[in-house]
């Protein structure tokens, strides 16, 4: 009964490694100091002055990298299993295993990273802000925009 605590041992560790393959999320991007809503903000339209895409953001530390630490969470948790040559095939199985669901993760993570834009905006009071968000629509540079709780929008 001492396999007990080492197989929960493993699970836990290989819990903790997997977790740090998850993708962070992108903040918004805003470069100003006025609050959305309060009297102080200059100007709700704009007319857009650039619009640049913004690669999305992956930190999973290249191509293959959740396949192999799949590889060798699953092989340390199939070693825990059997004995004998049950012990070599159990192994062998979750080295296997565990890299196909190490690939799935890590292409699930790539999937989620995707593009943004930056869009800059010429306030009518003359001042420019810079806002990030996912699409842009039928907005190009020159057209007229409406700016709503942080996001832009074509009007």
């Amino acid at each position: 009964m001492k396999t007990t605590p080492n197989i929960l041992a493993v699970a836990v560790t290989a819990a903790m490694v997997l977790g740090g393959c998850a993708a962070p999320q992108t903040p918004q991007v805003s470069n100003s100091g006025y609050q959305y809503g309060s009297p102080a903000y200059p100007s709700y339209y704009g007319v857009v002055d650039s619009i640049q895409m913004i690669a999305g953001n992956n930190n999973s530390g290249g191509p293959g990298v959740g396949a192999v630490v799949g590889g060798v969470v699953g092989g340390i948790l199939g070693n825990q299993v059997g004995a004998g040559s049950g012990k070599s095939l159990a192994t062998v199985a979750g080295v296997v295993g565990g890299a196909v669901v190490g690939n799935q993760i890590e292409q699930h993570n790539r999937a989620q990273a995707s593009d943004s834009y930056q869009i800059t905006v010429r306030l009518n009071s003359g001042g420019y802000q810079s806002f990030q968000q996912d699409a842009i629509g039928d907005m190009r540079p020159g057209s007229r925009v409406r700016i709503e709780n942080g996001r832009v929008y074509a009007y």
